[in-house]
Parts: C-alpha cells; sequence; structure tokens
C-alpha cells in the first residue's frame, strides 16, 4: 500500500491507497517543525489500526512538503517505520510529466504543481487552480498541461489574524457567510469584510487572469475555505477537496519502481 504525505504550511495530510487506488484512510495533523518522526509514529500508527492497518501494510511512500523544517522527520517516519524510502516532489528523479514555464521553476510550491498534475488530468485545460490555504493561490494550467504562472494572495485565516495583533479594539472572529454586506456593529462589520471581501478577491483576480490570458478558463477550488466561498460566487466551477492526494497517487504511479526480476 502507498502511504501518500502532504506537508503544508498549516496541515499534514497522511493518506494511505491500496493496489486499487481506494483510499484505505486519512488523517490531518497539525504542521509542527519540531514533530519528530517518533512523534508521528505513534500518532499515525495508532490511528491506522482504527482502519485495520498495520505498519507492515505500507510498501511505498511519496511526499510533497512546503516546509522545508518537516522534511527530515516526514523522511524519517517512512524510513524508520514503514521500510521504504519516499520519493519526494522535486527530487530531480521525479518526474511530474508537467511543464513549468516560469522564470523560476524551481520556486513553485510543490503542492501547487502535484494540484495542476491532477487539475489537467481531471478536466483539461485550460484552467485557474485556486488554493485556499494559509496562502490563497491562483495558478494557471494551459491547454498542454503546462504550468504557466500564478498570483499568490495572503489567505483569509493569515490577514484575520494580522488584523487581531494589529488592532487593540478589534476581536478575533470566526470565518462565516453573513447574511448581509453592511454590517450593523462591529463583528458582523468584520465578518462582512473577511468573507465579501474574499470573494471579491476571488472574482476579481479571476476575471482579471482571464481578461489577460483571453482563453475561456476552467475554475478548480481546492482547500479548507473553498466549499464556503464557492456559495458566495458563481465564479468558480468545481469544488475538488481531493486534488493534492489524488495528484501525489497518480505522480506515485507514474515513477515507482519496477519490480525486481
Amino acid at each position: 500500500m502507498l502511504l501518500a504525505i502532504d506537508s503544508g504550511n498549516t496541515n499534514v495530510v497522511f493518506a494511505v491507497y491500496d493496489e486499487m487506488d481506494r483510499q484505505r484512510g486519512c488523517w490531518r495533523a497539525s504542521t509542527d517543525p519540531h514533530r519528530t518522526a517518533d512523534e508521528y509514529a505513534v500518532w499515525l500508527t495508532q490511528l491506522m489500526t482504527l482502519q485495520d492497518l498495520v505498519p507492515d501494510d505500507i510498501d511505498s511512500a511519496i511526499i510533497a512538503n512546503v516546509v522545508p523544517a518537516t522534511r527530515f522527520g516526514l523522511k524519517t517516519l517512512c524510513t524508520r517505520y514503514f521500510d521504504t524510502d519516499p520519493l519526494t516532489i522535486g527530487d530531480p528523479a521525479v518526474d511530474l510529466g508537467l511543464d513549468v514555464r516560469i522564470d523560476r521553476p524551481e520556486q513553485v510550491g510543490e503542492d501547487r504543481l502535484v494540484n495542476s498534475v491532477a487539475a489537467f488530468a481531471s478536466y483539461g485545460g485550460p484552467l485557474i487552480v485556486i488554493d485556499m490555504g494559509t496562502a490563497t493561490t491562483f495558478d494557471m494550467i494551459g491547454s498542454d498541461g503546462a504550468y504557466e504562472g500564478s498570483v499568490i494572495a495572503p489567505g483569509l485565516n493569515l490577514s484575520l489574524e494580522a488584523l487581531d495583533r494589529a488592532a487593540a479594539k478589534l476581536p478575533r472572529i470566526s470565518v462565516k457567510r453573513p447574511q448581509t454586506v453592511i454590517g450593523k456593529a462591529t463583528i458582523p462589520a468584520m465578518e462582512s469584510g473577511a468573507y465579501w471581501g474574499y470573494v471579491g478577491l476571488i472574482e476579481g483576480l479571476v476575471t482579471r487572469i482571464k481578461a489577460e490570458d483571453g482563453r475561456a478558463m476552467k475554475v478548480i477550488a481546492t482547500g479548507g475555505l473553498a466549499s464556503l466561498f464557492a456559495e458566495g460566487t458563481d465564479i468558480i466551477d468545481t469544488i475538488d477537496q481531493d486534488l493534492t492526494l489524488r495528484g501525489l497517487l497518480s505522480i506515485y504511479r507514474a515513477n515507482r519502481p519496477s519490480p525486481a526480476a
């Protein structure tokens, strides 16, 4: 079975797939650069037992990681506790099957490249893939599946944290969809600014990207807040929460070592 690991700025997601590409389990932990391989193993193996899985079931692994400080712990987890050397996105030996047509290809986040692979395989191109995580990213995929550029904006939760720190009289709020744009008190006003302001950001950037590009582009959204914001706009065509894991699965299948003779 395959252990797929998506290590982002906020969360690390672990998923197990069997030989028929069926997901047998999926678990999420907060990203902590100080967490050791031993700590990951205690937490993950206990959760695996709830799905009738044991470490010996895992015979391969793949990692996408945008937090360099967690890389050693995650790779050690795979080698020490699952006895497998993981494929790592970003390693020159791992072929994504993706042409990256930007000035500095090495600067693109691994998760965004994986998303692009999965999105093109599922929806064709050209595409805009919006990932609403710690940052909100807009990635452009061409008609032939090439990665053609991006827009990066601060994520909503990051913006709210900055507002909470900088404005002494403004409270920390949760993200939800207000029924009206105009708030009649401080908290409803903040909720409106957070939600409808971000809807405006999404609509504005997608509209400008399409106008500049000149092609009709499908818009795919993923990430924790994607479903919430899709309620407030019709500019998003499809919500797909499994893009990164599905992309990791696809890349592994294309790069897996040949069985020994």
